[in-house]
């Protein structure tokens, strides 16, 4: 079995075929997927789909560094009020993005540390987004002294040595459609690196693996991202499916009672 730990199935570019999608997903053996929020905006649809496919599907709860604007103080009242509410398998997806601009870097880096501080009070992980801000995320995470639940660096795009930093500090790496990209160094990156420390996501609807490169990303392409990582690490593409499929199931596997502070 695959998990896709990182997928936005719930997004509206998936309105029209949404159940085609996840039996396609199903098909393909994969069998867990995970879903990130965005913000206030997402929330209904991410839980529609969780409760239509209580099996297979898992939400997060988290303000993406993107939504940071202004008044971002509101976007993390919504996700404090619903952590308030209910279990969710992790906060996310988190972090910063300084791939457009860093006007709202402040911002960002904030509410990261904001939802750090209540994913260490329930116990569980978090799935960071670090566009263009590895190091800064690092630097973050080094900085904050009281987070140990440790997570995901979703499709990591850093160095070599900044994936054993952070690996380090107990986060794993998610792997997805740019590790079949010619330029994109994630495979160079993680050369060294063992599958142990590595989940596999699609971020569905984005970031499509080769051959399908350029077009709307869905669960079932997962496998050809495994299979690419299979001839990288020259094992066979079960092996790779089983050991990252361990691997999410340690990082999600949390305590569904502990209290929110």
């Amino acid at each position: 079995m695959f998990v896709d730990t990182h997928a936005h199935l719930y997004s509206e570019q998936f309105d029209a075929d949404r159940d085609a999608v996840l039996q396609r997903a199903l098909d393909a053996g994969v069998g867990k997927m995970y879903l990130p929020n965005v913000d206030s905006g997402s929330i209904t649809g991410m839980l529609a789909l969780e409760a239509a496919y209580p099996d297979h599907c898992f939400a997060m709860m988290g303000l993406h560094p993107c939504s940071v604007q202004a008044e971002f103080e509101k976007e993390l009242l919504v996700v404090e009020e619903w952590l308030g509410k209910r279990h969710f398998c992790a906060i996310g997806e988190i972090g910063v993005d300084l791939y457009w601009d860093k006007t709202f870097l402040e911002q960002q880096l904030t509410a990261f540390h904001r939802q750090l501080d209540w994913a260490e009070s329930l116990k569980i992980p978090v799935v960071i987004h670090s566009r263009n801000s590895t190091r800064e995320i690092l630097d973050a995470l080094k900085k904050n002294v009281t987070y140990r639940q440790g997570g995901i660096f979703h499709c990591f795009s850093g160095t070599a040595e900044e994936a054993r930093e952070a690996i380090g500090l107990g986060f794993y790496l998610g792997v997805g459609g740019t590790l079949t990209y010619k330029k994109s160094g994630v495979a160079e990156a993680l050369e060294d690196i063992s599958v142990e420390h590595l989940v596999l996501e699609t971020d569905a609807p984005y970031l499509s693996p080769v051959p399908f490169r350029g077009k709307r990303n869905e669960s079932a392409y997962l496998p050809h991202v495994a299979q690419k990582l299979a001839d990288i690490k020259e094992t066979v593409i079960s092996e790779v499916a089983q050991i990252t499929a361990m691997n999410a199931e340690k990082i999600f596997k949390r305590n569904k009672n502990a209290p929110f502070i």
